[in-house]
């Protein structure tokens, strides 16, 4: 499957940089593709059954969430509005002093968190965890609407008011069950009893979420659009198998779970890992980086928004591979993974460049300086040149075309890769050299 979910993300890569349209339009970004029913019905037949269920369970647990809001309210009763968007960890810090998540402040954190807690077990996104406890029939999510939405927008949801009800993005979940574990830690007894089955039901809602291939989706129960893809975005895949690999192993935030979701947390971190690998994009028969998303079933890489393309994503690459050199144990199909990766960020730098003009009267650009980098663009296309995306879905090779609020507001070049590289050539590569 691995060969044949690479020639399709090469093919369809190529469908999209095809022939300009006119000067500077290189092509026109296209949506990914959500899980249907219809899609799992034209997959090889020993496949289906899995995928079907994992449908259905999504579909179930949906409806579920969505009858546990309604019960809340009495007949007529007007809900209370989304809670305020935050931005940051909403307050859910990871680095205090020990003692400090038994203090009073610390708990209050974790019993808003475990209020927000959805029926499924996840948690949505950007929201202060440090206000007030959620109220009979509030929403678990905040209003994540972009105000750029436009008709037939990539990131548009299905129900405006039902949108990120439990994911990965933007750290969410992941976060909110690593506090809850050392809240819990600080409070024994039955005090930190609600911490302790609120962290349990997180852990279950992962085992959940994960794709019969061991991925995992942006948000759960399913959203649809990109949403549904394998999501290597905000270390969503990695993140999740990371925190899983720690329960398997019982480490010290983790004592208290029980060995049988211990032994299930392992399995999940095994196929995570084993997704990474297998989703990594060939070029001409030749492992070189990730997508930012793949699709759920081919693991081609898919579009995102408007303006992301279905490319070569220098950014999530790099996390990736810093997650694969932090492997204890790192089997020859990772080590193998790791070593072409470097190899193509190698390849991909620009140097003589500069990513410039923040907070200036014309905007950022991309302007020539000599001695400067390297950088890398965010998004390459298969033949190793950048792209970049507007929000009216098309694509461009040169950024200094895009419009002002696209090259301001988002990250294309970055010199992320260049402390991968550098983790690599002086710590990862002398103790797994290449076979």
């Amino acid at each position: 499957m691995t060969c044949r979910a690479a020639a399709l993300g090469l093919l369809l890569s190529a469908s999209l940089l095809a022939a300009p349209a006119f000067a500077g339009v290189i092509g026109k970004n296209v949506p990914a593709q959500p899980i249907t029913a219809e899609r799992i019905a034209q997959l090889p037949p020993p496949q289906q059954p899995a995928w079907k269920a994992y449908l259905e369970r999504s579909v179930a647990q949906e409806k579920a969430d969505r009858a546990a809001l309604a019960a809340e309210l009495n007949p007529g009763q007007t809900p209370p509005p989304p809670p305020p968007t935050g931005h940051g960890d909403g307050g859910m810090v990871l680095d205090k002093d020990p003692a400090w998540y038994g203090s009073a402040e610390a708990r209050h954190i974790a019993d808003v968190i475990v209020s927000f807690q959805t029926p499924a077990g996840g948690w949505s996104k950007n929201q202060d965890r440090t206000g007030a406890l959620r109220l009979p029939g509030q929403p678990w999510a905040s209003d994540n609407n972009s105000k750029y939405l436009t008709e037939n927008d990539f990131d548009a949801a299905r129900d405006p008011k039902w949108g990120y009800v439990g994911t990965l993005d933007n750290n969410a979940t992941i976060t909110e069950m690593r506090f809850l574990a050392k809240v819990a830690r600080q409070t024994p007894g039955p005090e930190g009893e609600a911490y302790r089955q609120s962290f349990l039901k997180g852990v279950r809602y992962l085992l959940a979420a994960q794709f019969p291939n061991g991925g995992w989706p942006q948000v759960w129960p399913l959203e649809g659009g990109y949403h549904d893809a394998v999501t290597f975005n905000d270390n969503a895949v990695s993140e999740a198998a990371y925190l899983l690999t720690e329960v398997a192993e019982g480490i010290a935030d983790f004592a208290f779970v029980p060995a049988d979701l211990r032994a299930k947390a392992g399995a999940a971190a095994k196929k995570g890992r084993e997704v990474i690998v297998a989703a990594q994009i060939r070029v001409d028969g030749k492992p070189t980086i990730w997508g930012q998303q793949a699709d759920p079933f081919t693991l081609a890489p898919v579009a995102g928004r408007n303006f992301e393309p279905p490319a070569l994503a220098t950014g999530e690459s790099a996390d990736l591979l810093f997650y694969l050199m932090q492997l204890p144990d790192p089997t020859p199909a990772e080590v193998a993974a790791v070593h072409a990766g470097v190899a193509w960020l190698r390849k991909a730098a620009i140097v003589g460049f500069e990513w410039t003009g923040k907070g200036e009267p014309d905007g950022r650009r991309l302007v020539e300086k000599p001695g400067a980098g390297p950088i890398w663009a965010r998004y390459y296309d298969t033949s190793g040149k950048p792209v970049f995306g507007e929000r009216d879905k098309t694509l461009r090779d040169n950024v200094n075309e895009l419009s002002r609020e696209r090259r301001d507001g988002y990250s294309w070049y970055g010199t992320q890769p260049a402390k991968i590289i550098r983790l690599y050539e002086t710590k990862w590569a002398a103790k797994h050299p290449p076979k």
